[in-house]
């Protein structure tokens, strides 16, 4: 057990509070708390914090309805800073964005690593902004009926390269498929939320039903 008297706040009683989403990872907003909003946060599983401007405690989401539920709180190693990993209902910063972190500075000449979300934005611009030339763009063009259609073409090519054991190909067919599959949630209005709520649900079931079994 965690003794919370180890945490160290500064000589205003707060300490710095990362906030993170525990799905994406990304960094939502670095806020504060003292050792009251911090307890409020614990009891009731929602952060809750130092407002430095109002001077007085602030749930988020409050008034804004986009709250965040608490995963899990960690100390740093000097016990000074924590990270606070959440699920958001909703934008996290007041602008609307979905993190407070969206002002570019500086970038380097490494390549941003992948992400789904990434490469769904960039597909949603070839949607909304088609691009001569694009296959993306092509396919919503079409419509559902060609996407569904590329899908079933490449659920066929999986299973070929599936079924002669070919790791690689199977692996490049996969992406092809992934690829279309993504083509197809925003021609239906499906986010990767979505897939994660339904995905995370599948989840809480089966580790209830193995908690059954081995009370059984």
């Amino acid at each position: 057990m965690f003794d919370m008297s180890a945490l160290k706040f500064d000589d205003r009683g707060l300490i710095p509070a990362i906030v993170v989403d525990t799905e994406t990872k990304q960094v939502l907003t670095l806020a504060y708390m003292n050792a009251e909003s911090l307890r409020i946060s614990m009891a009731e599983g929602r952060t809750c914090f130092w407002s430095r401007s109002r001077q007085e405690l602030w749930r988020k989401g409050e008034t804004s309805g986009n709250v965040q539920h608490i995963v899990s709180i960690t100390a740093d190693c000097d016990r000074d800073a924590l990270v606070v990993e959440v699920r958001k209902e909703g934008p996290a910063c007041h602008t609307g964005a979905e993190s407070c972190f969206f002002e570019p500075v500086y970038t380097g000449a490494e390549p941003p690593a992948f992400s789904y979300e990434a490469l769904l934005e960039m597909l949603r611009a070839r949607k909304e902004n088609p691009v001569e030339g694009s296959y993306t763009s092509y396919l919503f063009e079409k419509g559902t009926d060609k996407i569904l259609k590329k899908i079933g073409e490449e659920s066929t090519e999986v299973i070929i390269a599936a079924k002669d054991r070919d790791v690689p190909n199977t692996v490049y067919e996969l992406c092809d498929l992934m690829y279309h599959a993504m083509v197809l949630m925003l021609d239906m209005g499906i986010s990767l939320d979505d897939l994660r709520r339904e995905m995370a649900s599948r989840h809480v079931i089966d580790h209830k039903v193995k908690q059954e079994k081995m009370v059984k």
